[in-house]
């Protein structure tokens, strides 16, 4: 059986192996970074934040604080790949408190408000404003975050983490 090993980042921020972590990471306080991640290159972590196994983040990806990006998340940075040309790529822009449901995608160039939920599963074509709930696909607004969190919904920074 196959077993993971922690790897100790800055600011006291963990990373499980196996993962990749591209060259240029700038990573905040007390993240985490779970097994079979792939972190591209020049990705920005904030503090607080919780990636969790098999994520993709693309290049240049911008997290703020607090962020969770739910298993096998994938967010792009290439509109038209493989454009094979970095100069043409378009990367994500998650802001704090947001929200990644498992297995959602979120294309290149779109940016997430703060405290916004992309539902699992979801696939995000279009920017999502901040305090809104959004699945499906392609991802439609649901209701607020507001409804969320009375729904059951917790936040983030508020919980530990969890």
């Amino acid at each position: 059986m196959a077993s993971t090993t922690k790897i100790d980042l800055e600011n006291g921020s963990v990373a499980w192996s196996p993962c990749h972590i591209g060259e240029g990471l700038k990573i905040g306080k007390e993240a985490s970074i779970g097994a079979l991640a792939h972190i591209g290159r020049d990705v920005e972590v904030g503090p607080g934040c919780r990636i969790q196994g098999g994520a993709y983040l693309a290049d240049g990806t911008v997290l703020g604080e607090h962020v969770f990006i739910g298993p096998n998340a994938t967010v792009l940075n290439d509109r038209y790949p493989p454009s094979r040309d970095s100069n043409k790529w378009v990367p994500v822009n998650i802001e704090a408190g947001a929200v990644i449901g498992g297995g959602a995608t979120i294309v290149a160039g779109v940016s997430i408000g703060k405290n916004a939920v992309l539902g699992a599963g979801s696939t995000l074509t279009k920017n999502l404003p901040a305090d809104e709930v959004w699945a499906g696909n392609p991802a439609k607004r649901l209701m607020t975050r507001e409804a969320y969190e009375q729904k059951g919904g917790r936040m983030h920074h508020e919980n530990g983490g969890n």
